[in-house]
C-alpha cells in the first residue's frame, strides 16, 4: 500500500499554520505521515527569516494529532549528542503514542553550524560521526545498556529508559543520495531510506538499485527497507499534476511519496490534493 505524507519545513511560517496543517492531515486518511526538518536557518527564501526548532515542535503536534505518524526528516547527527537524541526519541514515541519514526542524517548547512559554532567537519568527518552516532542510537534504543567506545563517541553501561512504545525501537529513517557511505547506512540500519527530491522516476530507480546492492554486501534483506521521496509542494502548485507525478515515482517502486509544502502553509490545500491522490489511484 503507497503512503503519502505532508511535510511542513518549520521556516517563514507561523505556528499556528503548521499546527492547522498538521491537525488537517490527521483528519484525511489519504496522508499517513506528516513531517518537519531539522534545521535553524531556512533552506530556501530569505534566510535571515524565522525557523522553529523541530523537536520542540513534534513534542506538540504529538499531542496536538492520533492517528497520523510523525517525524522529523532528517535529524543532523552533529547538532546533538547521540545519547540525547536517543532519549528524546524513545520520549517523543510514548508521548505520541508508537507513532513516531527517527529521521536521521550526518549534517550538511554550512551557515547554520558556523554561526552557531558547530564543528560540521569534513565530508568524511561528518560519514564517520554518522555512522557511529547511528549506532549508538539503535543501541541505546534497544538494549538495556550500551558499550560503545569509537572515534566520536565513548559510552559505557550507557542506559535510555523508559524505552519507547515500538519495538525493537521507532523505525529508523535515513534520507540522502550518497551512494558509498549515507545509503550504505542505510543499507544496515534503517527501516526507510529516503530519496529526498529526486529528479526522475529514472533515477530513483537507479538509486533503489544501489540500495540493494549495500543491503546484498551487509547481508539484509532489501526487503525489510520502505523506499521514499520528496516532492515540492509550491503554494499555487494544481493538486492533479502533484498527484500525477507522484503516481510516476509509485509506479517504480516508491512506498512512500512526500509532499513538501512551501510557505505559505495553508490547511485547505490539503483535502483538494487528497482528492486528486485518489483519483490518479484509479
Amino acid at each position: 500500500m503507497t503512503e503519502y505524507a505532508v511535510k511542513t519545513p518549520p521556516q517563514h511560517g507561523a505556528w499556528s499554520d503548521y499546527l492547522d496543517v498538521w491537525k488537517a492531515a490527521d483528519d484525511i486518511e489519504v496522508f499517513t505521515h506528516a513531517w518537519n526538518f531539522d534545521h535553524f536557518y531556512p533552506l530556501v527564501g530569505d534566510p535571515k527569516g524565522t525557523c522553529l526548532e523541530s523537536w520542540t515542535m513534534l513534542s506538540a503536534l504529538a499531542q496536538a494529532t492520533r492517528r497520523i505518524r510523525i517525524g522529523s526528516m532528517v535529524n543532523g547527527m552533529h547538532y546533538r549528542h547521540p545519547a540525547v537524541t536517543a532519549n528524546a526519541a524513545a520520549t517523543l514515541d510514548i508521548i505520541s503514542g508508537g507513532r513516531f519514526a527517527l529521521g536521521l542524517g550526518a549534517g550538511w548547512m554550512e551557515a547554520e553550524s558556523n554561526a552557531y559554532g558547530i564543528e560540521l567537519g569534513t565530508i568524511r568527518e561528518r560519514m564517520d560521526r554518522f555512522e557511529e552516532g547511528t549506532e549508538v542510537i539503535v543501541r541505546l534504543l534497544s538494549q538495556e545498556t550500551t558499550d560503545f567506545h569509537g572515534a566520536f563517541y565513548d559510552l559505557t553501561g550507557a542506559r535510555c529508559e523508559p524505552k519507547g512504545v515500538q519495538t525493537p525501537h521507532p523505525p529508523i529513517v535515513i534520507g540522502g543520495q550518497g551512494r558509498k557511505r549515507t545509503m550504505r547506512i542505510a543499507a544496515k540500519w534503517a527501516q526507510q531510506w529516503d530519496a529526498v527530491f529526486c529528479e526522475s522516476p529514472e533515477l530513483f530507480v537507479e538509486l533503489n538499485g544501489v540500495l540493494d546492492a549495500h543491503c546484498a554486501d551487509v547481508g539484509r534483506d532489501p526487503g525489510e527497507i520502505t523506499r521514499s521521496v520528496h516532492l515540492a509542494w509550491g503554494a499555487d502548485a494544481d493538486p492533479k499534476e502533484l498527484a500525477d507525478r507522484a503516481a510516476e515515482f509509485v509506479a517504480v517502486g516508491a512506498h512512500q511519496v512526500i509532499f513538501s509544502m512551501r510557505a505559505p502553509y495553508r490547511a485547505s490545500a490539503l483535502e483538494p490534493l487528497a482528492e486528486a491522490i485518489t483519483v490518479a489511484q484509479g
